[in-house]
């Protein structure tokens, strides 16, 4: 009865994180809007564009790790490349420093991530429109593409960006929802994975959703 009350006036926890995020679908949608003029080249400029923000917001730091991983690769103490090792610093205290510069690297990339998730998303659902009518093979059967993300895949993207599970029914579009923060997690340039439960789905979803990324580079 307690539970009910609190839900009452406070909504449940589903409420308030549809609420939370509402503001961020209705701006990646404003900016979908925004992209109907752009030619495709500069649909795939994005890319390049959304790569270039997160490389110059961590261009300083990944000089210091650079430096630093080439001393500890080096073979002698004047390493490798030319650069006498700091006699102050240890391998260890070397380890250290590398350990703190890549975790401020993380922090600073996660909040470009946050910033530019609308439109890299808006870039996602506008190449999905992009593709509609288009036909390719998907598992050696002929498909023709008619998908473009709702709001509740936004939802769901935004949810799995932040590292959360979002659990959603069949037919709602899981494997379109994970383009998305696939998408926007590879800009780093370090990777990302999407974990599916067997080769059969792993190849129809590679093939099938595999045309939103080679459009976008």
């Amino acid at each position: 009865m307690v539970t009910k009350l609190i839900s009452k006036v406070f909504g449940s926890k589903h409420d308030r994180d549809i609420k939370r995020i509402s503001p961020t679908v209705a701006r990646i949608n404003e900016i979908y809007e925004t992209l109907d003029d752009l030619s495709n080249e500069e649909i795939r400029q994005k890319t390049d564009k959304f790569k270039k923000q997160i490389q110059d917001a961590t261009a300083e730091l990944r000089q210091e790790i650079d430096e630093l991983e080439a001393l500890l690769m080096a073979e002698d103490e004047d390493g490798s490349d030319g650069k006498a090792r700091p006699k102050e610093m240890s391998n260890e205290e070397i380890r250290t420093r590398l350990a703190e510069l890549q975790e401020q690297e993380k922090k600073i990339t996660d909040e470009v991530l946050d910033a530019i998730l609308p439109e890299a998303y808006a870039v996602v659902k506008q190449t999905c429109r992009r593709l509609v009518g288009k036909e390719w093979t998907v598992a050696g059967q002929p498909i023709k593409w008619d998908m473009v993300p709702f709001d509740v895949q936004l939802i769901g993207a935004i949810v799995l960006h932040e590292g959360k599970i979002a659990e959603m029914a069949t037919g709602e579009g899981k494997t379109l929802v994970a383009t998305m923060p696939l998408y926007l997690n590879t800009l780093p340039g370090k990777g990302a994975h999407l974990v599916t439960v067997n080769d059969y789905l792993a190849r129809r979803d590679c093939e099938g959703m595999g045309k939103i990324f080679e459009f976008l580079g």
